[in-house]
């Protein structure tokens, strides 16, 4: 919201904003922009009929007493996809769905489209290198490249995100059940993706991931009006540790890693296509990608170590990201270590989908504070419910962040690699710090 909030400020129009607790680093950018409230909390009183619109975002109460204000006095309100379909809406609109690789894939576009001098309006999950906002609109840009969620849109818009962007180009790069809080069977969750391609505009044109089951049988058997591109793996090899795309021109070393990674760059290669960047100018800019922020991010290297963090919460994606890490450093023994801390990977119901999940680790931690769970008003789960739900006996299962730590500086990092996968931070860890202790 307070991208969105700086974006809207930078395109010249007028931006108030409220809420009940601001924090970093929203705070530190808001104020920079002159944008932060002068008061924390709600202040109906501020809601007249001067607004032109009132843009909700998805942590906000049904009963919040601005939200009623406005409903009140009939003003526009707007979720945040909407009001972004709205100020995009005569544009051509790259929208990136799938249950895992949309940051990746989205921030691949980004960079690849600054390299080549092309403006574009977008709206992504992370920080990315080049980019001070994570929103950008503006008055003149063609395009616009935007990250599809099928999260929920507003506590009054119960739609997936992504239902609302209406894309020319759709990339749909995979499907694993996830959010079981708001789509509680598989069958609902794959509905949304569903009527994501629905949404597809006539003559407009699906990328889709070929090596992913219901993807591949949603995309195909789909009858919509548009055109559909497949992709899979981009060939390449490793050396030294270093990936290398093999193309028709020759080997192109790049600085990501992992089939996950190369599945997303194919598809990013197929979108910059549609749009008229020519390969050779592709591989040329994509050379210097270096990931989105906690998307298999190097943290710290040595000489005989080296310490990633990944966003991984979901099975499919642990299961990816420890594969490619081991696989890019097949020579060197590899610890992972995850954190349960979403509502899905902490409901006891859903726990059984994270079986071999850790697999290709030497050592896998797994972490979660029960505190979390209770917060979360889910069921308690037990450490050996988590032991058994994943499966191998590498995975060690923690509820205690120091004890947890210290397991970690008892291992001797002699050529041995570090995996730290969460959508947290291990209750409190400092990952740069921790990393430099234990392998510098």
């Amino acid at each position: 919201m307070h991208n969105l909030a700086i974006a809207l400020h930078r395109k010249g129009i007028e931006v108030t904003g409220s809420d009940d607790e601001i924090f970093e680093p929203s705070k530190s950018r808001l104020l920079k922009e002159g944008l932060l409230p002068e008061l924390e909390g709600w202040f109906p009183d501020k809601i007249t009929n001067d607004l032109d619109a009132v843009i909700v975002g998805m942590h906000a109460r049904k009963d919040n007493p601005e939200l009623l204000r406005a409903q009140e006095l009939n003003l526009n309100i707007y979720s945040y996809p909407e009001y972004i379909y709205e100020q995009t809406k005569d544009k051509i609109r790259i929208v990136i769905g799938g249950s895992h690789g949309k940051t990746s894939t989205t921030a691949m576009i980004l960079h690849v489209m600054q390299e080549c001098g092309i403006n574009t309006d977008y709206m992504v999950g992370a920080q990315l290198d080049g980019f001070d906002c994570m929103v950008k609109l503006s008055h003149g840009t063609k395009y616009a490249v935007l990250e599809g969620d099928e999260y929920l849109s507003s506590p009054i818009d119960l739609r997936p995100k992504f239902h609302l962007y209406h894309p020319h180009i759709a990339i749909l790069t995979g499907i694993a059940w996830d959010h079981i809080n708001v789509f509680p069977t598989f069958e609902n969750y794959i509905e949304q993706f569903k009527i994501f391609l629905d949404k597809i505009e006539n003559n407009g044109t699906l990328i889709y991931c070929e090596l992913d089951n219901e993807v591949k049988k949603l995309s195909e058997n789909h009858t919509g009006n548009f055109k559909k591109y497949s992709y899979g793996v981009h060939p390449s090899s490793v050396k030294d540790g270093v990936t290398n795309l093999e193309t028709s021109r020759g080997e192109v070393p790049i600085k990501i890693f992992g089939n996950h990674n190369l599945q997303n760059l194919n598809a990013a290669l197929l979108a910059c296509k549609q749009i008229g960047i020519s390969e050779d100018n592709f591989y040329k800019a994509i050379k210097q990608f270096k990931g989105a922020a906690k998307r298999l991010e190097l943290v710290y290297e040595s000489k005989k170590s080296v310490v990633y963090k990944d966003f991984a919460h979901s099975p499919s994606k642990l299961k990816a990201t420890t594969s490619a890490f081991k696989n890019q450093f097949p020579n060197r023994r590899l610890v992972a270590c995850m954190e349960l801390h979403t509502f899905s990977s902490l409901n006891a119901n859903f726990l059984d989908e994270y079986s071999g999940a850790m697999l290709d680790a030497d050592v896998a931690f797994v972490y979660f504070n029960p505190h979390t769970i209770e917060h979360k008003k889910l069921q308690a789960i037990s450490s050996e419910q988590v032991q058994n739900a994943f499966g191998s006996e590498n995975v060690k299962v923690f509820t205690d962040s120091k004890i947890f730590v210290e397991n970690l500086k008892a291992i001797s990092w002699d050529e041995t690699n570090l995996l730290l996968m969460t959508s947290g931070n291990f209750d409190g860890v400092d990952f740069n710090d921790l990393a430099k202790e234990l392998v510098s």
